[in-house]
This record gives C-alpha cells, structure tokens and sequence, in this order.
C-alpha cells in the first residue's frame, strides 16, 4: 500500500509533464471548449483522464503514489496561478485574452469561426442576457475562461 514500484521523483516529473502537456492541449482546443461542457465534452475528460493516468503513474497503484501525484498536480496548479499573477505576459499565454465578439449589433464572423462558436450558440448567450436580437448588443465579449459578457445598447429617452 506504501511501498512504490518506482521512485518518487519519477511520479512528480510524469505529473508535471503530464500536466503540462494537458494544459497545452486545452488551451489549442479554444475557450469554447473550456466553458461550455456538453456530455461528448464530459465523456472526453473522462477518457482523456484516463488515458494519461498510466502514464502518470507508471503502472504503481499505491496510496503513496497516488499521494504523490495529487500533490505534484496541486502544486503545478497553484505554481501556474502565483506565476500568472505576478507575469501577466505568463497568464495571458495560459488563459489567452477576452476577445470582442460582437461590437455594436455585428458579430465577429471570423472569431466565431475560429473558436467554433455557432449562431445558435451566440443567440443563446443573448437570450441568457435579455436579449433577443442582435442590434441590441453594444458589445459581446468572448471571456478568457470561455463565457460571452454582454453589454446592451443603452436606449436613450
């Protein structure tokens, strides 16, 4: 239960690698992806988490493996965030940026091309917000952690 079939570093240099070529991989996947988890999204996290924990933990299925790997994976987490606090140039190539997508009543075609955001999803962001048409938005933002903000047109007596 305590006894490790590989040494100990070798848990937390998987860990790390692992986790950061997952954060790699979901940052290229879009912010669509991140905010919006439909069942094929779930389905695919669970898969994805599956596929990697071997080769995070070499085949040990001890408790103190699987200590040290949650460990490892926490701290990455909490290193990224005090980084990307202090280095915004850090936090914005890990998060991205808020982008415009629509800016007064026109949507952005090419952003919601890019990030694979529909019509449909983009009417249903406006429903979420009061809104029923589109030439009533100021401005839609497309938020870092995936989320569309928006602003209405203020009406003017």
């Amino acid at each position: 239960m305590l006894e490790l079939s590989v040494p100990w570093w070798e848990f937390v240099f998987r860990g790390v690698v692992v986790y950061l070529f997952l954060l790699v991989f979901l940052r290229l996947t879009g912010k669509r992806q991140t905010a919006q988890y439909a069942p094929f999204d779930l389905i695919l996290l669970l898969i994805l988490s599956n596929a990697v924990q071997n080769a995070m933990n070499a085949g040990d299925n001890s408790l103190l493996g699987g200590l040290i790997l949650a460990t490892t994976l926490l701290v990455c987490h909490m290193l990224l965030s005090r980084l990307g606090y202090y280095f915004p140039q850090l936090s914005r190539l890990i998060d991205g940026k808020a982008q415009v997508l629509v800016d007064k009543g026109q949507a952005n075609t090419a952003l919601m091309h890019q990030e694979l955001i529909t019509r449909e999803d983009l009417d249903a962001a406006l429903r979420a917000s009061g809104c029923l048409h589109l030439h009533e938005v100021e401005r839609a933002t497309l938020e870092t952690d995936g989320h569309i903000t928006i602003v209405l047109k203020r009406i003017t007596p």
